[in-house]
């Protein structure tokens, strides 16, 4: 029996239409409390498993600090903040209720890093898994918070309930609090906005504008983080002056520790001028707003997120206030070493030096 090719258009086109008309009847049921079918869930956990093996292959290089302290502290903070609610404690023992009623149910993450690679982890962090309620992550050019969060969840499988608390919520345990808005900001900040880890940088001796125009920024998208974005989400501007007049009146930081760095110096306070860089310390400081009151204070900040700051800004991944584009431009010439000698001479340096 031969099969004409008219045969098969017909057929390919009924199986069409009856698949539209299924669709337009109403018929198949997408209420989140009828669950998947056995089968159908074991095809897509497959199908998604098989993506994620494949499109991890386009992920970046694995960073050679990745299971570093601060960046495990900066992921449990944010998972603290944005995850637990569907995912659960790190232990697995307490799934949300709202949780337990998705279809699919978001996944424990106890054993998450014992079954994705970190590359592999990195892609579900960084674009989410459609039809699951995953979300991407917000801020799409911040691959060094999706890290943050790679290096957290490969910290989970060893993690117990009391090293979770101490790293999401810092000096701030978990207790009532009449001021949600400032004890969220205080997990990671502190209350006297010094930070409790290098994972975050210092907020105590800052001008209010700058951290009121910085919190702006978070809260419009100009200024990109998945982290910080999400943290001011819902916030209205009078709370973003509250916290901004609240963090700006912490004492300053003093010196850091870290040899003060001859080359640091030079570049703060005569630029390079052979490469167009200006001195640091004319816009910089060393008091908040020297120059201008939207400019950061820079002196007693963290090193490593001093020479974070400028590399996102060497790759446009940062955004900012409205003045964002100067130190884009002025980053962009500077070599890594002139950033790390720099950064570390003001990590070493206090406004009476």
């Amino acid at each position: 029996m031969r099969i004409r090719w008219h045969h098969l258009a017909m057929g390919f086109v009924g199986i069409v239409v009856g698949g539209a008309l299924f669709a337009w009847s109403g018929l198949f049921n997408v209420a989140a409390s009828s669950g998947h079918w056995r089968i159908t869930e074991l095809v897509l956990h497959g199908v998604m498993q098989s993506s994620i093996r494949t499109y991890s292959l386009l992920s970046p290089e694995v960073p050679a600090d990745l299971d570093s302290p601060a960046n495990v502290r900066r992921g449990a903070g944010h998972y603290e903040t944005s995850c637990r609610f569907c995912h659960g404690t790190v232990s697995g023992t307490q799934q949300p209720i709202l949780a337990g009623h998705m279809t699919p149910q978001p996944p424990s993450l106890a054993h998450t890093a014992e079954e994705f690679s970190p590359a592999e982890l990195f892609r579900i962090v960084k674009h989410g898994i459609i039809y699951t309620g995953m979300p991407a992550w917000i801020a799409q050019t911040r691959d060094d918070e999706v890290w943050s969060m790679v290096a957290f969840l490969r910290a989970v499988p060893k993690m117990d309930s009391a090293t979770y608390d101490d790293l999401a919520f810092g000096s701030e345990k978990p207790q009532p609090s009449s001021d949600r808005v400032l004890s969220n900001c205080a997990r990671c900040h502190d209350r006297d906005g010094l930070g409790n880890s290098d994972a975050f940088p210092i907020l105590a001796g800052q001008s209010e504008t700058y951290l009121l125009e910085s919190l702006r920024a978070f809260a419009a998208g100009t200024r990109h983080s998945g982290t910080m974005q999400f943290a001011v989400n819902g916030l209205d501007d009078a709370e973003l002056q509250r916290l901004a007049a609240y963090y700006a009146g912490r004492p300053k930081p003093h010196a850091g520790q870290m040899e003060v760095s001859a080359r640091g110096r030079e570049i703060a306070t005569l630029g390079l001028p052979e490469k167009g860089v200006p001195a640091c310390n004319s816009c910089h400081g060393p008091e908040a707003g020297a120059k201008n009151p939207a400019y950061p204070r820079l002196a007693g900040q963290n090193a490593a997120y001093l020479a974070g700051q400028l590399r996102l800004f060497q790759q446009g991944a940062r955004g900012g206030t409205g003045y964002a584009h100067i130190m884009a431009r002025v980053a962009d010439r500077l070599p890594q070493d002139e950033i790390e000698a720099v950064a570390a001479y003001y990590a070493a340096t206090s406004s009476r030096d």
